[in-house]
């Protein structure tokens, strides 16, 4: 009877450890794909991505951002790309692809979910949505990285600027679409993300959007 007493004891202890050694396993693998993919696309871009203190990569794919410094993955973030796919034509409301820096910074200081038109506040601040609801809607929240493209005649230039298309990484008041296409062009993230990334990044940190 002792015998299995310490027998059940065991299986006690045991039984969970194993259960957190697997859900932590699993939780671990699935991350990596993504982070593997992303890099080994911007090795076929360039090289040069290990150079950089700070590079952030928008992963369409993955609907990922990642920060990356010296090539290594500091920290991902979900997003939300345009719902109407990639490229640079103005009036497509697509996202471009391709290499952009952080051109301006906007909305320091200003509260969460503060509602900016035009990158001014509004002095509102938006009823964050949860659930995944598409509204009419295409609201710019919290922090705006405007970003300006680098190649010529691919997302940089008459017909294709980033810049003069207004393509920014922004928070959402749609933070139930984040992590599916759902914007109009633009790199949307949840509002504690966009506020965290703004904090860590600078004007002329590289965008890479793969």
């Amino acid at each position: 009877m002792m015998y299995f007493k310490h027998l059940n004891i065991l299986y006690v202890k045991i039984i969970p450890l194993l259960l957190i050694l697997f859900i932590t396993s699993c939780t671990v693998t699935t991350k990596k794909p993504s982070n593997n993919m992303v890099l080994e696309s911007l090795k076929t871009i360039s090289l040069d991505y290990k150079d950089l203190d700070l590079l952030i990569a928008v992963n369409v794919s993955s609907q990922e951002l990642f920060l990356l410094n010296r090539g290594n993955i500091e920290q991902v973030y979900n997003i939300s790309t345009s719902a109407y796919g990639t490229g640079s034509k103005v009036n497509s409301f697509q996202t471009p692809l391709g290499k952009h820096k952080i051109s301006e910074k906007i909305g320091l200081g200003l509260p969460k979910g503060a509602i900016l038109k035009g990158r001014k506040w509004t002095g509102g601040i938006a009823n964050i949505i949860k659930k995944p609801i598409d509204t009419e809607f295409d609201v710019v929240t919290s922090r705006i990285l405007w970003l300006e493209g680098l190649e010529q005649g691919k997302n940089l230039g008459p017909g294709v600027d980033s810049k003069s298309r207004y393509i920014y990484i922004h928070g959402t008041a749609e933070e139930g679409l984040i992590g599916k296409p759902a914007s109009d062009g633009c790199v949307r993230m949840y509002n504690n993300d966009v506020i965290s990334l703004f904090d860590k990044v600078s004007v002329n940190t590289e965008v890479w959007i793969i």
